[in-house]
């Protein structure tokens, strides 16, 4: 009896451990997601602030009385506005108590002086501007930069193109204005058809970097969904009404929509006022224009797009890209375009592997506009 009482007794003992462990576990999940009450980090920052003051009457050289500005910038971070007026208040009484303990600030160093004051207080006002902005914003710093590393890591999943049968290589590159994460180029592609084909679309919306990126990233999810759900001519105009539904002030986009069937390699160009794609024939070593006809998105209802029509023999390649790639502000498109098939003919001998990356460095590496660029090859073999 003594034995079964023992290993019931520490059954319940590991049990309560185990739920003890998973509040905890819920807990800090749910704060680090922003969906929990902040009471934790707040009893940790009001204990640091007695620590502090004590620090600084027992060894005032080694502990400043502006370290106070420590607790308080982490709860301009962590804590609601109105824990943190609670925390701005330990503060200042931790203030009061070492000036009256340590004495003026004319009789010695390591005091509480007027610019100590001033700086814990500056401190404070720009923590409680932040708690404030989040207050209104509703997502918590916590949480705030993973949705935005989430948003990022959604547009490349959307950006990725598919795998190609064998006897076809593809490969793109994407690169932000100014180094940012976030740009108004987008991809969608999908293999449609039973498989047979690929459809690619390559947007650029108006704008650049940050101030495109969400446009993109409402755009690019649109579009995905559109991708294959609907004929191939009839993407375009649904992209189109979506894009004029949204009332956007700045809220055009060019886009061209490849249609591409994997076993014969004819395919379709339709464009929204976007730049001509470009066919290298491997028979020539020339480099053609392909492009089709129609407006850019956004701009009015009822609008209709031609397509252009070729076919991609073993060795051609076919290049899709957008204006920062080719358009600056001292060189026209033409330019740009003539540049851009300077450089690709040199991989034209040595494989074109990594070469979407290698040629945005060599055409356009320091503009300060989105690029993107896509090259779709058909092998010499199959």
């Amino acid at each position: 009896m003594a034995g079964a009482h023992v290993e019931s007794l520490l059954a319940r003992t590991r049990m309560a451990w185990h739920r003890a462990r998973t509040v905890l576990r819920k807990s800090a999940v749910d704060y680090f997601r922003g969906d929990a009450s902040d009471w934790l980090a707040f009893g940790g920052l009001i204990l640091t602030i007695p620590a502090i003051a004590c620090g600084t009457l027992m060894l005032p050289v080694w502990f400043s009385p502006a370290a106070l500005v420590l607790p308080i910038v982490a709860g301009g971070l962590l804590l609601r506005p109105a824990s943190l007026l609670a925390l701005y208040a330990a503060s200042a009484a931790a203030l009061i108590v070492e000036a009256l303990v340590l004495g003026p600030y004319t009789q010695g160093p390591a005091r509480v002086t007027p610019g100590t004051v001033l700086v814990v207080a500056a401190c404070g006002f720009f923590g409680l501007v932040i708690a404030q902005f989040r207050s209104r914003v509703g997502v918590p710093w916590r949480r705030g930069g993973t949705m935005l590393f989430d948003l990022r890591e959604r547009i490349r999943v959307q950006s990725k193109l598919p795998s190609l049968p064998r006897g076809w290589h593809r490969e793109m590159a994407l690169r932000p204005a100014g180094g940012q994460s976030f740009s108004g180029d987008f991809v969608v592609a999908a293999r449609t058809n039973g498989g047979r084909t690929l459809e690619i679309v390559l947007t650029d919306v108006s704008g650049k970097g940050m101030e495109a990126g969400s446009r993109a990233l409402l755009l690019s999810g649109a579009f995905g969904g559109l991708l294959g759900a609907l004929p191939p001519h009839g993407f375009l105009p649904a992209a189109n009404g979506y894009l004029l539904r949204q009332d956007w002030d700045e809220g055009f986009a060019t886009s061209i929509h490849l249609v591409l069937d994997l076993e014969t390699g004819d395919y379709e160009l339709l464009s929204a006022g976007h730049l001509p794609a470009l066919q290298l024939s491997a028979g020539t070593g020339r480099w053609q224009e392909m492009t089709g006809e129609g407006p850019l998105l956004g701009v009015y209802d009822g609008a209709e797009f031609t397509p252009a029509r070729g076919n991609l023999r073993p060795g051609d390649v076919l290049m899709l890209f957008t204006d920062g790639l080719v358009e600056t502000a001292d060189r026209d498109i033409s330019e740009g375009i003539d540049r851009l098939t300077g450089e690709a003919d040199r991989y034209v001998a040595a494989g074109w592997e990594g070469a979407t990356w290698h040629l945005i460095e060599k055409v356009a590496k320091d503009v300060n506009d989105d690029r993107a660029l896509l090259l779709i090859r058909r092998a010499t073999f199959s």
